[in-house]
């Protein structure tokens, strides 16, 4: 596998793990299923902060994988 691959790869799972953080939060802010949120000690500021930081590296792992690369 080569870096560029790596780097995609590295993208998608984040940015798949970035909306499933969105979603999260979402659920949370809307009231469904807040016991459950509760009791494993989630709070909205920390999906919030989570989503967006997943998705920053997805970006960033994008923008790398499309540079061209030096030798």
């Amino acid at each position: 596998m080569d870096n560029s691959a790596r780097l995609q790869l590295t993208a998608r799972i984040t940015y798949d793990l970035g909306w499933l953080a969105a979603i999260v939060g979402g659920l949370l802010h809307f009231g469904l299923a807040v016991g459950i949120f509760q009791s494993i000690g989630l709070r909205k500021r920390n999906l919030f902060e989570a989503a967006v930081l997943l998705f920053l590296i997805s970006i960033a792992s994008v923008a790398r994988s499309l540079a061209p690369e030096k030798k």
